[in-house]
């Protein structure tokens, strides 16, 4: 940590990781201005944020195995450097469908980024010094998580909408730099075997053919342009299954979710990232579009649950940790369902301080107390070896299920392609959305408290009758399959 090389390589890891920390956050803001600028319908809209995460979601596993094949800074770099070229084609998009396609673009750069950008930092820190630049690496990047909406909101009333994707121009061009000149390659010797180029596909066609159907259906209905994406997207995620799982060296092994405790702490993921992702789509807009806020006072509106993410997670683990994830994974999912339901009373007139700012402190209650708890246990749900995949698993169920929500709250409650451009309408379905939401965060806790064992995060040493591993391991009080050489 006190080298020259070790600060270069937490700054290139930062900034990194902090291009697309940011870009998810300041996209959101930018929506409604997106939408009349382009003269988009609600579905474009959608497709915005969708389009990201599709291809995020579908590819990052290939990520990062990509970086341990081939090394980790040569795949970063390459990542980063597309994340911005993607970028600058956001910025000068001239259609929604260009747009649209550069959005996707960026996502394939944020697949090779992210799992990068963590890795640089465990395989290149010495052991000791790993855990304070793992720290570093993510109050850093909570940091840029936290500003997103501010500078989000005061590009698109400044200069305009189109900077919240140029403004990664910069960024890329000092961490490139940084990175080609200071930071050691690494990658895996023992990564061998052939790349699961035709699961990803299968997976990421599965996920976007039904995206299309979810979104198109509120346009065009009970039709074939719904009806055949929508069998097709079933039918491609049930070869996407027969695939992983006759395969040898798959990107996702199957029977990982043998273990019960990884297959429980996934759902929960499902249902809560389900509920974050469809209450942050929508709250920017019905600030703007209903209340009639600036982009600049709806993003700022929004940083409170971030900052108290900030000050409180690591506390939070810390607590998790003495008295068991259950509890933890329990509250916090019902005091993000209290938040939004707060959230209802938001409407044309509202106060910050009486209707706003209360809804979003529960909301970054119960954020705070979830979590920190969630990554640990799913870490703590299966051996050292898999912590890695557990991560990434976890990290593409939480993008999968955002996905799906923004392209399925809107057709739930009954919003049209142009339901943006009316406050009263919108406004109805806004409060619908949030009791889906809520919803969602209700089984999640429900799931939580019934499958997640209280010893989950005790830690133990190893015995003598296990691998060996430098790092402490976890038992969670349920059987976790055998380790496959393979998957190592």
């Amino acid at each position: 940590m006190g080298t020259a090389t070790g600060r270069a390589v937490l700054l290139t890891a930062v900034l990194g990781s902090g291009m697309a920390m940011l870009d998810s956050t300041v996209v959101n803001v930018a929506l409604p201005h997106i939408g009349r600028d382009l003269n988009a319908d609600l579905a474009v809209l959608q497709w915005t944020v969708n389009a990201y995460m599709l291809t995020l979601a579908g590819l990052i596993l290939l990520g990062g195995a990509l970086g341990d094949r081939y090394g980790r800074l040569r795949i970063f770099v390459i990542g980063v450097v597309w994340f911005a070229l993607a970028s600058l084609l956001c910025g000068i998009a001239p259609s929604a469908g260009v747009l649209i396609a550069a959005r996707a673009l960026q996502g394939i750069g944020g697949a090779l980024l992210t799992p990068g950008s963590l890795a640089l930092i465990q395989a290149v820190f010495r052991e000791e010094d790993r855990a304070a630049a793992v720290g570093a690496w993510s109050g850093l990047g909570g940091v840029a998580t936290a500003v997103g909406p501010f500078v989000g909101g005061w590009l698109v009333d400044g200069p305009g909408w189109r900077w919240v994707f140029l403004i990664n121009l910069p960024l890329a061009a000092v961490c490139v730099p940084v990175a080609l000149k200071y930071v050691p390659e690494t990658r895996d010797p023992g990564a061998g075997g052939r790349f699961d180029v035709l699961g990803a596909a299968l997976g990421a066609l599965a996920l976007g053919a039904v995206t299309y159907a979810l979104i198109a259906a509120p346009d065009k209905g009970v039709s074939p342009w719904v009806i055949g994406p929508a069998v097709a997207g079933v039918l491609l995620g049930i070869a996407f299954c027969r695939v992983e799982a006759r395969r040898p060296d798959p990107m996702l092994p199957l029977q990982i979710f043998s273990n019960r405790l990884f297959s429980s702490i996934n759902a929960v993921t499902v249902c809560v990232y389900a509920a974050f992702s469809g209450f942050f789509f929508l709250s920017v807009l019905q600030l703007q579009v209903v209340v009639g806020w600036s982009a600049l006072v709806a993003g700022t509106a929004l940083l409170p649950t971030t900052v108290l993410m900030l000050l409180l997670s690591a506390r939070s683990g810390d607590i998790a940790q003495r008295i068991g994830p259950r509890l933890p994974l329990t509250v916090g999912p019902l005091l993000c369902a209290a938040g939004m339901l707060l959230m209802v009373r938001v409407g044309r007139g509202a106060s910050y301080w009486v209707d706003v700012l209360p809804a979003l402190v529960v909301l970054g209650l119960g954020m705070t107390a979830l979590v920190a708890p969630l990554t640990a246990t799913v870490l703590a749900s299966v051996d050292v070896a898999r912590a890695g995949l557990a991560s990434g698993i976890n990290n593409a169920a939480a993008r999968a299920a955002g996905l799906v929500a923004v392209a399925a709250l809107p057709l739930l409650v009954g919003m049209g392609p142009d339901a943006y451009r009316d406050p009263a309408a919108f406004s109805r379905s806004f409060r619908s959305a949030m009791y889906w939401c809520a919803g969602s965060l209700v089984l999640g806790a429900l799931l939580a408290w019934f499958t997640v064992g209280v010893t989950c995060l005790r830690a133990r040493k190893p015995t003598g009758e296990e691998p060996s591993h430098p790092e402490t391991t976890y038992h969670c009080g349920m059987a976790s399959p055998p380790l496959d050489p393979g998957d190592a």
